[in-house]
């Protein structure tokens, strides 16, 4: 079974790769400028399609065309019918695992996925490539700039791509897809992930964010060097006062005056790094921004992603129920707009 399901995939791949090149040769690949640049951006392909365990909505494995002409992987979830509908992307951590990781958090999430799928939205569970470190500190948002180097029409960079850049992509993709309304497509993660999406909207507007215990040291450039307080090799910034003195306010502002998109933060009041999910909300606030704070005395790191108990069963307790209508009302407010307005 386990050669038969590689053989399958190993076709469908080999498939890919054929309308691959042929989509290089196509007037659509050949324009220049800005029109380029989106098109490349919306540009991706389902690769296999999936049951998935306990529930009658499959899952499409699918590959995103990012800035750089490389591929992420995503899971994709929808109710029945043909929308449109909201969508949500879901992230864990930095991006590692291909689509391994992609598969293994969808399947974790499957029952959370599926009360989110009851209440109208798209799942996208995202994967995207691992960071570079620091380079986000000293990079500009990037650009694709025709070629003057050959003389031929391709796209040349500005930048190397970093991993909240393939993020972009993902929301870009998904607002292209005609059961997605575009105007309502939102992201949510966890640690890193709630970082990216950090970054992510200081470049690009999109729904809403909901960013929990976001790691956002590059985003407001905190001294993570190693004068740093540290327990054993944990970082310790639980107070607010330590991270301040240590974070690039002047650089961290200028990224937080590009943000339009309204963020919901949660945090976690023994987390190591509370005093940096703080900061974020109190300069974005400062900043006149749209957040919003929520934070929780909670022991698992990322409890508002509720996994399944050893035996399977969904068993959310009572902070991971109320987190659950939080976020959800809060993209119900900011991603069924458009549909309320039409009724």
């Amino acid at each position: 079974m386990k050669l038969h399901c590689e053989l399958k995939m190993g076709a469908m791949l080999a498939m890919l790769a054929g309308l691959l090149m042929a989509a290089q040769s196509t007037p659509a690949q050949m324009s220049t400028g800005k029109e380029a640049a989106e098109s490349i951006a919306t540009h991706g392909y389902v690769v296999a399609t999936k049951a998935m365990k306990g529930s009658a909505i499959p899952a499409e494995y699918t590959l995103v065309l990012t800035r750089d002409e490389i591929y992420v992987p995503i899971i994709i979830r929808k109710p029945e019918g043909p929308g449109p509908f909201p969508a949500i992307t879901m992230g864990w951590g930095e991006g590692r695992e291909g689509m391994k990781k992609v598969e293994d958090l969808s399947e974790r999430l499957a029952a959370m996925q599926e009360r989110m799928l009851a209440r109208g939205y798209v799942v996208a569970t995202v994967n995207y490539r691992n960071e570079i470190p620091y380079e986000y500190e000293h990079a500009k948002p990037p650009q694709n700039l025709p070629d003057s180097i050959s003389g031929e029409r391709r796209m040349l960079k500005s930048g190397p791509t970093l991993d909240h850049e393939d993020l972009i992509a993902i929301i870009r993709y998904l607002q292209s897809l005609p059961y997605v309304d575009k105007n309502g497509v939102g992201a949510m993660g966890v640690s890193h992930s709630g970082e990216m999406i950090l970054k992510a909207s200081s470049e690009y507007t999109f729904g809403a964010g909901v960013c929990i215990e976001p790691a956002a040291h590059e985003f407001l450039t905190v001294d993570t060097g190693p004068t740093a307080p540290r327990k054993d090799n944990e970082i310790q910034f639980n107070d607010i006062e330590v991270v301040r003195k240590r974070a690039n306010k002047a650089a961290a502002m200028e990224r937080i005056r590009r943000m339009h998109t309204p963020i919901l933060i949660f945090g976690r009041e023994t987390d190591h790094q509370q005093g940096v999910f703080k900061l974020t909300y109190e300069w974005m606030k400062e900043a006149g921004k749209d957040v919003s704070w929520q934070s929780f005395d909670h022991p698992v790191h990322g409890y508002v992603f509720i996994f399944p108990q050893k035996d399977g069963s969904y068993k959310p307790d009572e902070i991971q129920a109320k987190t659950f209508e939080l976020f959800m009302e809060y993209f119900d407010k900011h991603l069924k707009h458009t549909q309320a307005a039409a009724r």
